[in-house]
């Protein structure tokens, strides 16, 4: 919001038109004292500025009101009407009578009213001055022909000074009630926009995550494959070469020997045939999947990460647990990440506990490890992009995850964190009729993974 419009939302319509009719008060007390003082002829001077001083008290009472947000007797208006007819009818008694200059002080008076007071109260002090001024007629004898058109004309000019004011004074009111209106709309629709805004600018922002995640899972393919194919090749004319050397005549304790190569060749290209597997492009196509393989295929390839060393990792997993309609090769990568961000967080000798369970139409998977949590000024930025407490972290990995999860009608949270812990928990939701796996693993059954 701009200054101007915080200035114009400060706005308060009473305290403006106090201000204003404050400073016609005391012009008019101060144009008074000039004319008794200074320009008039001298006749009851006295008796005209203790009238005035009268005035200049009430002026000030009004003052000190007005600068404490009030208005000065706001409960009787009438009143104050009254008492200001009865002061400008004294003041034209004393001096020139109906031809005095104070006569127009009935101006001033409507025109205060009107800016302060309802259009009735106005009005009713039209007939409380026009009564005034008539009584002053009857006090004085008219001799000239000056006073007789001041007695016909000074009522119309009354009531047109009244109706001219109450109209501008309603124009202004009116016009400050739209302008705040207006100023509303203006606020809420700049607040909407600003919101649009940030979200606009949060969507790209995760589009750019995901881009960026995507990039980089193509990279770590490209690159898998090509070490597969390269190392790939030499294994399989190592491996050839065994099984020649196998065929011929040669002692046990050689042919022993071959046959532990001819293993840990069988072994490498295992652990080949699963990073091309978990680096070929994902099928974005929902299947019917077993949650458990899911879990035991992110946990075949979390066996080669450099920290696994020296912890276990125990699973329980229900039994009965059906089948679920998700993106396979994207829940593995969601549990992988999981898997690897709770190593992480686990010291060597730790443990890392996967538990499923069933909730409700929910299937719920828990990752719990006892490494050093998570501070709590850090818990509600654990899935915003770019955001890590990982010195070689990118900060997608947790929020990559819970796009995942989302896209295929689940969710993920943070649930349990302390210096003993971290769970993150992922629901999967699955219909009624869905096939159940045979899963022959009893509830709470542990397996440890070395």
């Amino acid at each position: 919001m701009t200054p101007a419009e915080n200035e114009f939302d400060d706005f308060d319509w009473g305290l403006a038109t106090q201000a204003i009719t404050v400073r016609i008060r005391w012009f008019g007390i101060c144009i008074g004292y000039v004319l008794v003082n200074f320009i008039g002829q001298g006749h009851n001077r006295g008796i005209l500025n203790a009238i005035l001083l009268l005035g200049a008290i009430y002026a000030l009472f009004d003052t000190i009101w007005s600068m404490r947000g009030r208005v000065f007797l706001s409960k009787w208006p009438v009143f104050i009407s009254f008492m200001e007819a009865l002061f400008i009818g004294l003041l034209c008694h004393f001096d020139e009578g109906l031809l005095s200059a104070f006569r127009f002080y009935y101006f001033l008076s409507l025109l205060v009213c009107a800016i302060r007071y309802a259009p009735l109260v106005t009005w009713i002090t039209f007939g409380l001055h026009s009564a005034s001024y008539m009584t002053l007629a009857l006090t004085r004898r008219i001799t000239t022909s000056d006073e007789i058109s001041a007695l016909i004309l000074m009522p119309i000019f009354i009531g047109w000074v009244t109706w001219a004011s109450v109209s501008l004074s309603g124009l202004l009111k009116w016009a400050s009630t739209r302008l705040r209106e207006l100023n509303a709309k203006l606020q809420q629709n700049q607040s909407m926009l600003e919101h649009r805004i940030s979200e606009r600018t949060r969507q790209l922002q995760e589009s750019q995550a995901m881009l960026v995640q995507q990039e980089k899972q193509a990279a770590f393919g490209l690159l898998a494959a090509g070490i597969a194919h390269e190392v790939g090749n030499p294994l399989a004319a190592i491996s050839s070469l065994v099984q020649l050397l196998n065929r011929r005549n040669i002692g046990g304790e050689t042919r022993e020997k071959l046959s532990l190569v001819d293993d840990q060749l069988r072994r490498i290209q295992r652990t080949l045939r699963e990073l091309v597997d978990f680096s070929r492009p994902a099928v974005n196509e929902q299947t019917r999947c077993d949650v458990h393989a899911m879990i035991d295929a992110a946990l075949n390839i979390a066996k080669y990460y450099k920290r696994k060393k020296g912890k276990q990792i125990i699973t329980r997993y229900a039994q009965g647990v059906p089948l679920i309609m998700v993106v396979r090769d994207q829940l593995v990568q969601v549990f992988l990440n999981l898997i690897l961000n709770a190593m992480d967080a686990t010291e060597e000798g730790g443990t890392i506990l996967i538990v499923t369970s069933r909730q409700d139409s929910w299937l719920k998977l828990d990752f719990c490890d006892d490494g050093h949590g998570v501070p709590e000024s850090l818990r509600g930025r654990m899935f915003s992009p770019y955001f890590t407490t990982k010195v070689t972290g990118t900060g997608l990995g947790l929020f990559v995850s819970k796009n995942i999860v989302e896209q295929n009608g689940g969710r993920i949270e943070l649930t349990q964190t302390s210096s003993e812990g971290t769970v993150f928990s992922v629901f999967l939701s699955y219909g009624e009729g869905t096939a159940i796996t045979d899963d022959c693993s009893a509830p709470d059954s542990a397996r440890q993974e070395a």
